[in-house]
């Protein structure tokens, strides 16, 4: 898979202080990457250090293997989407004017602008008809945080950089945008880079994660191999007071029935649904229209545990 942005040896410092140590990665395409990690660890500093909104002190970041240093800081970020937790919308604007601002700076036809508009308030659940011509302050958080999805999305740019975006909703409305976030059609094809404090929101959300602890890499991989092959101590005990939800939220019912004869596939959800997600439909669905019970499933569960753990110590 081609590489979409690869940082070298980023380094930063803030005074005495180095916010961002010797850090390299990849990002391929249609990838998405989390940062995590405690307040401090570098991870909004590393992110902003991809579109240039700061500068590093030394190493490189290329983009579809281009220097981003050869473009003008506001030619690149035109190619990126940029959501941030305070949204940004401009007060005075309307929701369509928000959400047309790049594409007009890029000269884009009017008509062209205004359909991009209406199919995405459409797709995140906020008919034009109701709130195109709204002003943000109208709106709850929830919504503005739609809008500045939108905003991110309406040129179109292949990479989508996002730094707490869900961060001030509350917890109801941040796990519903979340679920919208995961299923929109419209980012499966993006690169994304999204920084959170959240480790569900994480688990959830990444194809990739990478955990930072004092501007430096402590592991970088998917989900499952963080929680179940951790690289140091600081790994394990990141995980480690929300390690059985993690669990439940990585686990699908294929791996929890592979050696079983229950066939996860008769169940309304597909073998890749998660414990946590079958959970959830269990407890809403009539006994006899599943082929396990909970308790059924949680012995199971236990079970590919102890496979993982096995195969961790080996």
């Amino acid at each position: 898979m081609p590489v979409t942005i690869r940082a070298t040896r980023l380094r930063k410092s803030f005074g005495p202080h180095a916010v961002v140590q010797d850090v390299s990665f990849d990002v391929p395409a249609g990838e998405t990457l989390v940062l995590l990690g405690p307040s401090g660890c570098g991870k909004t500093t590393l992110l902003k250090l991809l579109n240039r909104l700061i500068e590093p002190d030394g190493g490189t970041v290329e983009i579809n293997g281009r220097d981003v240093r050869e473009q003008r800081p506001e030619v690149l970020r035109r190619g990126m989407g940029y959501v941030i937790q305070q949204v940004g919308l401009l007060p005075h604007y309307t929701v369509a004017e928000n959400i047309a601002v790049v594409p007009r700076l890029l000269g884009q036809a009017p008509a062209a602008i205004a359909a991009r508009t209406e199919a995405l308030l459409t797709r995140l659940h906020l008919p034009p008809a109701r709130y195109a011509g709204q002003l943000p302050a109208q709106l709850s958080g929830g919504q503005q945080q739609r809008v500045g999805l939108a905003r991110a999305l309406a040129a179109d740019p292949p990479i989508i950089l996002l730094d707490e975006p869900f961060g001030a909703l509350d917890p109801i409305t941040r796990a519903s945008i979340r679920r919208e976030f995961r299923e929109l059609e419209e980012l499966k094809t993006k690169t994304v880079v999204l920084v959170t404090h959240d480790v569900t929101e994480a688990f959830e959300l990444a194809d990739r994660i990478m955990l930072l602890d004092g501007g430096q890499i402590q592991q970088l991989g998917t989900p499952r191999e963080l929680l179940f092959r951790p690289a140091n101590d600081f790994v394990r005990r990141f995980f480690a007071a929300e390690r059985l939800a993690l669990q439940l939220r990585t686990l699908t019912l294929g791996d929890v029935f592979q050696d079983t004869t229950t066939d996860a596939s008769a169940v309304s959800f597909a073998a890749n649904a998660t414990v946590h997600e079958a959970l959830e439909t269990l407890t809403a669905a009539e006994a006899s229209a599943t082929p396990f019970t909970v308790a059924e499933l949680m012995a199971a569960f236990g079970e590919a545990l102890q496979r993982e753990e096995a195969a961790w110590k080996r």
